[in-house]
């Protein structure tokens, strides 16, 4: 976008009022989001409110639901989670809960709602714009709004950007928080590496994903990894002999380590769950990996389970 097409939008959006929110899980990206949406919104003449603590604040309304300015957003680009908050709604997937929820952007003239989130959080948006005439049908009925304030706010417009670390929406390059997720990996793989290496041993990765396998097929390739289990592709019968028989043969070329990554909704041919810890067991008991020591005592493997979620780490 050139600098021209940037002054003809100045002052578009005169008379107008966004709001945006984060919702769900916090993913690495939403606080740029928010500041992006935030300052492209008051760059067009926009009124623009932030909404606290995801759908619970649109619910509540009140301190929860307000109005930003330039400076609001400020410093905020290289903080990880979100800094307008995240909560769980039981409210909103009712209908009294949306019916609060839009009485909240009625009154305040909001028309236009950007919701960062993933799955739930859309799919809840797209269920809140689709009952929107009827939620300002029923606050008119009831009393709460006059007529003339529901024809002037009839129509709801929604964005979703998908804060997802999973990568896991169609028609999206990158979700918010994937690319991080990745990075955050590749540190734990590198950093594993050097343990794996000098004490001739396998680490079995586990990583999040939920039903998409983005993370732990990326995390494969960049790292060489030996074997990798996605729910994509799930492996035929008799994959544990074949997974074993390609680490003996790694270790017999010379190799003093092995990764085998597994994302957490890895399946096999039956819909049977892969769990890391029953790839643990049967690389024990059917694979002799690493050197045999003075004692001729098989060294064990060492099972690492790492469970990535945003800016957290598990390990077990």
């Amino acid at each position: 976008m050139t600098s021209m097409d940037l002054e003809k939008l100045k002052m578009t959006g005169t008379g107008r009022a966004l709001a945006v929110l984060t919702s769900g899980g916090d993913a690495q990206g939403m606080n740029a989001a928010v500041r992006a949406v935030t300052r492209m919104g008051i760059y067009v003449g926009a009124q623009v409110y932030l909404i606290h603590e995801g759908y619970q604040g649109l619910v509540e309304g009140g301190e929860n639901i307000k109005l930003a300015h330039w400076h609001s957003v400020t410093n905020i680009i290289q903080q990880g989670g979100t800094v307008i908050g995240s909560a769980r709604c039981k409210a909103f997937p009712t209908r009294d809960g949306r019916l609060a929820a839009a009485f909240n952007l009625v009154k305040r003239g909001i028309t236009n709602l950007c919701v960062c989130g993933g799955d739930g959080s859309l799919t809840g948006a797209n269920v809140f714009r689709s009952e929107w005439s009827g939620l300002l049908a029923e606050l008119t009925q009831k009393g709460r709004i006059t007529e003339a304030t529901a024809q002037l706010h009839d129509h709801l417009n929604i964005v979703g950007l998908v804060g997802s670390i999973d990568n896991d929406f169609c028609g999206t390059d990158m979700t918010i928080g994937a690319d991080s997720a990745l990075h955050r990996i590749m540190e734990i793989v590198d950093a594993i590496t050097t343990t794996a290496q000098s004490h001739q041993r396998t680490f079995v990765l586990e990583v999040m994903g939920r039903h998409c396998g983005y993370l732990a097929l990326v995390s494969a390739l960049a790292s060489g990894a030996d074997w990798l289990f996605i729910p994509e592709a799930p492996p035929k019968e008799g994959w544990e002999d074949r997974m074993c028989s390609r680490l003996e043969g790694s270790r017999s070329r010379g190799s003093r380590l092995n990764i085998i990554i597994v994302a957490e909704g890895a399946i096999d041919d039956e819909g049977k769950a892969i769990s890391s810890n029953y790839i643990k067991d049967v690389s024990f008991e059917m694979c002799l990996v690493g050197p045999v020591s003075s004692r001729d005592v098989p060294i064990p493997l060492f099972h690492f389970k790492y469970r990535y979620h945003y800016d957290t780490l598990f390990y077990s």
